[in-house]
């Protein structure tokens, strides 16, 4: 039986899934699965730079990354990063309503991502330049553009294998965890 969203039981399975992960996996990690967001998590909750560039800032940011079948990524994906004052509170898949309702939502293509990840494109200039797509207040994002550098310089940090990267063979071994992510978290 599947778990609802939002409810306890959700996120505590959830985030002992990425733990056993993380313990279980070593790097490099595939973007986007359990192991690879627990690292992230990690990483801002570790982040003193981060910490003090983000302490007034309030809400969520949704990564929203549209489907890339080509790509082996059959639908969108929507990573929350739940943000408070300096503190990263969590990182997790989430169903697409979750998603939606982030308070910053930011969308792009797998490929335009990817650049972000890699640091080929700055978040904020995309933002800009309309190669990512902003649902919230542009501002905010603005006068907070170096914690939003720092998040992506910490993304960038964590050795990742992009899904664009593998093998079809790889890719085929990989769909059963997302099947199973779908099945059983709603993501």
């Amino acid at each position: 039986m599947p778990y609802t969203y939002g409810t306890k039981e959700w996120e505590e399975t959830f985030a002992t899934l990425m733990e056993d992960l993380l313990y279980a996996e070593r790097a490099p990690y595939i973007m986007g699965t359990p192991a690879w967001i627990a690292t992230y998590e990690s990483l801002i909750r570790g982040d003193t730079e981060y910490k003090m560039l983000a302490q007034g800032w309030e809400g969520s940011v949704v990564i929203h990354i549209t489907a890339e079948p080509a790509a082996g990524l059959d639908e969108d994906m929507y990573l929350l990063i739940d943000l408070w004052h300096g503190d990263c509170r969590a990182v997790r898949l989430v169903p697409r309503e979750a998603g939606e309702a982030g308070d910053f939502v930011l969308t792009a293509a797998y490929d335009r991502w990817k650049q972000v990840m890699t640091r080929e494109l700055d978040v904020v200039k995309g933002l800009m330049q309309g190669k990512i797509k902003l649902k919230g207040h542009l501002p905010t994002i603005v006068r907070y553009n170096k914690a939003a550098v720092r998040l992506v310089d910490l993304v960038a940090s964590i050795d990742t294998i992009f899904l664009d990267e593998m093998t079809p063979e790889e890719i085929d071994s990989f769909k059963p965890w997302v099947e199973f992510l779908k099945e059983e978290y709603g993501v």
